[in-house]
This record gives structure tokens, C-alpha cells and sequence, in this order.
């Protein structure tokens, strides 16, 4: 199932991309047609959250190169340790698709933009400077700015992240770095887990946001599309009968479950969704929005834990379970991420009582519904 994914993927790509070079209808045109969720998923929830994860990409052209552009995460004031002021990414990282998806066309066809690609078509080496609080970029030709970062000697600051480029022209990371840095567009860890659970209830006739007002502390008016602001990862470890702790065990698992990674001060500091549980060939993916992935992963990604199909009774905690997630620095030379990769994180404060998964016992039925 994975590889047949990735395989639809890349013939996606060359599809659009053999028509666009033969003067047909727009790549994008295409897409539709070809990126039908149902293809790969039936009608279950499998294909309802897949139908969701897809609302957070989409495919532009941009320097004459068709690319995949994705939310990128939006950081919570880890950026702001070393100053006196935070900033907001728009809608708090709990926007909804379609409003941020406005914000982005806005920034894609700005001139400041335009300006930005035009300078990584440079054709020299040089370093890209991202001022995140000022929401202002610049470019550097210094030799001694460039060696230092070929060298792996970062200069940059939290708040103010280096980029090194070959002056070859656009990459999708670099989109990613002006939508993150210039515009403050994105979506949080829970924001995206929470627009993916919405979307499914909505599918099943729920409003979630609706349902669960009264918990998430929702003010009396407040539109129901505002709940994802309230509805942080704390909330799906709030120890309330809408919340459902899964049996640790892989067997318990069902899509739609939301998979919590503890913090070092005994509360939850990420959360995931599973969108798939494939019990013949033991994979689970799961979808999440983080920047401590590898490059072109930053934002809204999948990722996999393949377990042996012959023992589903082990618990998510157990190291013989393989999670392909790696992570990494969000920007080339800054700090490592302090796990290799998901599944140590999942493991880690095991004190505290490490990592768990639940449920929203709203959806429990509607899930119900969608698998018939």
C-alpha cells in the first residue's frame, strides 16, 4: 500500500507534467481527475482523512517548475526565546484551509514574491537571511557568509534562520521558507488534527465544534468554525468523558485516532492523526504538521510504523516497532531535534508516562457509519 501511494504520487507528476510540455489543457486541470482519494482508500474514513490531509497541498507552477506546496508548521513562540516579543502566525496555526489557502495565493502572487525567486535565479552562491519578526528577507553575496555555511559554521538565530543557495533557482523548500518566515502562514500540530476530525464528522453529519462547545470552552456565540482555536493538543489529553484513552496495544488502533507525544514537563507537546491501520502487512500511517522533519517533510506530512502483522497485541511503546519518521532541524545548521526519530519521542518521559493514543468518543459512531 505504501509503495503503490508513493508510485500514484509520482505518476500524478508525470502526467501533468507530459501534458503540460504537450500544449494540452493546464496540469492542474488534471489533477482533479487523477487524485481521486477513493482510488486508493474505497469509501471508508480511511479516504475521508485522506480526502482532509489533501486540502493542506496544493500544486502550483512556479519558476517554470510544477511543485507540491504544502502548510507549512506553524511554530508556537519557539522562535522567540531570545527576544522580548512574540508574533502570532495567521489565525493563531488554527486556520482552516480555505481561509489560509487566500493568504497564500496573496503571498504567491506578490511582488515581494516574485522578487524573492528572482533572487534565488541569481546564478551565484549566496545566503538567504530570513527576518521572521519583521517579515522581511535579504540576500548575501559575502564569501565569508557563504563558506561559513558550506562549512556547516550556521550563523543564524532563531528568530532569524540562514539559507544557503546555489542561485539555481526556486526549490519547494524555499517556498516553504518565504510562506513560514514572511507570510507567518501555517498550521499547528493540533490545528491540523482538528480540522482533519472535523472534516470527517462533518462527512458523517457532525459538527464537531458544535458537539463539543460546551467542553473545549467555546464563548456563548462564537461560530463553530472558530472551535480550533480551543482545541489544542492539552484538550485531547483532557481527562473528560469526550476523550477516550485507546488500550495500548496496536490492535486497539483505528483511523481517526489521535496519537499524543508527552513533553518534558509531563504534558502532551504534539499531536498526530492515524490515518491507516494495514493489519495483513503491519503499517500504520499516521499524518501530522511539525518542522522537525526532513527538508522537503516540513509542514503537513505522512509517516509510517510498520510492526509485524503476527503480534498486533504489542504496544505502540515497543521497540521493535519501526517509525520511518526521522527528524531533523527545521533549518539546515541550527540545533538537532533531541530524538532521531518519531518512535524515540513517542517513548521518551516514560517517566511521566510517555506517550499515549485516544479518541473522540463523538466521532465513534460516525466512523461507524463511513466503514459500512
Amino acid at each position: 500500500m505504501i509503495l503503490r501511494f508513493r508510485v500514484y504520487a509520482v505518476f500524478i507528476l508525470l502526467f501533468v507534467a507530459a501534458n503540460f510540455c504537450s500544449g494540452e489543457d493546464s496540469p492542474i486541470d488534471h489533477l482533479s481527475s487523477f487524485s481521486d482519494p477513493s482510488r486508493l482508500w474505497g469509501n471508508g474514513v480511511e479516504r475521508v482523512i485522506e480526502e482532509a490531509y489533501r486540502q493542506f497541498f496544493m500544486t502550483k507552477i512556479i519558476d517554470d517548475k510544477i511543485m507540491n506546496i504544502r502548510f507549512p508548521f506553524a511554530e508556537n513562540n519557539e522562535r522567540s526565546v531570545l527576544l522580548d516579543t512574540t508574533w502570532d502566525f495567521v489565525e493563531g496555526g488554527k486556520g482552516s484551509p480555505r481561509e489560509i489557502w487566500s493568504i497564500i495565493e496573496e503571498l504567491l502572487a506578490s511582488e515581494d514574491f516574485a522578487d524573492y525567486i528572482n533572487a534565488l535565479s541569481s546564478g551565484r552562491e549566496s545566503v538567504f537571511i530570513f527576518d521572521i519578526v519583521q517579515q522581511k528577507w535579504s540576500v548575501s553575496f559575502d564569501l565569508f557568509d557563504i563558506a561559513r555555511m558550506k562549512a556547516g559554521s550556521y550563523r543564524g538565530l532563531p528568530h532569524k534562520p540562514y539559507v544557503f543557495s546555489t542561485g539555481r533557482g526556486a526549490a519547494e523548500s524555499d517556498v516553504y521558507n518565504y510562506l513560514y518566515c514572511i507570510g507567518h502562514v501555517g498550521i499547528d500540530c493540533s490545528g491540523f488534527v482538528w480540522h482533519t476530525l472535523d472534516f470527517v464528522g462533518r462527512q458523517g453529519g457532525i459538527d464537531l465544534g458544535r458537539t463539543l462547545a460546551a467542553v473545549l470552552g467555546l464563548p456563548l456565540g462564537a461560530k463553530t468554525e472558530t472551535a480550533a482555536k480551543y482545541a489544542g493538543t492539552s484538550f485531547f489529553n483532557s481527562k473528560i468523558p469526550q476523550i477516550i484513552e485507546v488500550d495500548d496495544k496496536i490492535s486497539s488502533l483505528r483511523p481517526a485516532d489521535i496519537i499524543l507525544f508527552m513533553g518534558p514537563e509531563g504534558a502532551m507537546a504534539h499531536s498526530a492523526i492515524i490515518q491507516s491501520i494495514d493489519f495483513t502487512n503491519g503499517t500504520i500511517r499516521y499524518l501530522q504538521s511539525t518542522d522537525e522533519a526532513p527538508l522537503l517533510e516540513r509542514g503537513v506530512h505522512e509517516s509510517f510504523i510498520y510492526f509485524d502483522p503476527a503480534d498486533a497485541d504489542v504496544s505502540l511503546k515497543s521497540p521493535s516497532l519501526h517509525w520511518t519518521q526521522k527528524r531533523f532541524a527545521p533549518f539546515p545548521g541550527e540545533k538537532d531535534s533531541p530524538f532521531s526519530d518519531d518512535g524515540e519521542r513517542y517513548r521518551a518521559f516514560g517517566e511521566l508516562g510517555g506517550g499515549k493514543v485516544v479518541r473522540i468518543r463523538a466521532l465513534v459512531p460516525v466512523i461507524e457509519k463511513l466503514g459500512k
